[in-house]
């Protein structure tokens, strides 16, 4: 009986193929929940201090929700929008309210029709150096401008923690 041999080059591939050497994977920063959570927070006191009741949302690095707070005497459509203006400066690594620019400049973008996307001023990236792990929105205060400078408070809070 003959065994059957397999050529030197098919086997070297075969080897090649099923091993794992050298596998890379993939290294990021995460927020933590409770620098989400102290982000929140100021959002909702600076925002309260300026006379103005906000919820507020900080999204991680897949848009995912970390911390979300409904401010006290907030409507019930605040909590809602302020994750959609996280999730769109997250997913689009830049302040929710360039969405409205671009789609002021070229309105068959059809960017608006995304899920969970939202052309609102409210929402800025958060980075880790120039890499964007996650994004803040705030929704209640009377303009986006308004809620922008309290999610801008909030990151500037942790800032030191973001270097």
């Amino acid at each position: 009986m003959r065994i059957p041999t397999i050529p030197g080059g098919a086997l070297a591939l075969g080897c090649i193929l099923a091993s794992p050497a050298n596998a890379q994977l993939l290294s990021h920063k995460d927020l933590t929940a409770s620098i989400a959570i102290a982000i929140a927070q100021t959002v909702i006191e600076t925002c309260k201090t300026n006379g103005y009741a906000v919820s507020a949302t900080v999204v991680g690095r897949n848009g995912e929700i970390i911390v979300q707070v409904r401010g006290d005497n907030t409507g019930p459509h605040t909590i809602e929008n302020s994750f959609r203006k996280a999730y769109t400066a997250r997913t689009f690594r830049s302040p929710s309210g360039a969405l409205v620019d671009r789609l002021k400049a070229d309105p068959t973008l059809g960017l608006i029709h995304l899920t969970n996307v939202i052309a609102n001023q409210g929402a800025l990236p958060i980075k880790f150096g120039e890499e964007v792990i996650s994004a803040v929105g705030a929704s209640g205060a009377p303009g986006g401008e308004k809620d922008e400078a309290c999610v801008k408070a909030g990151i500037d809070k942790v800032a030191d923690q973001l270097k």
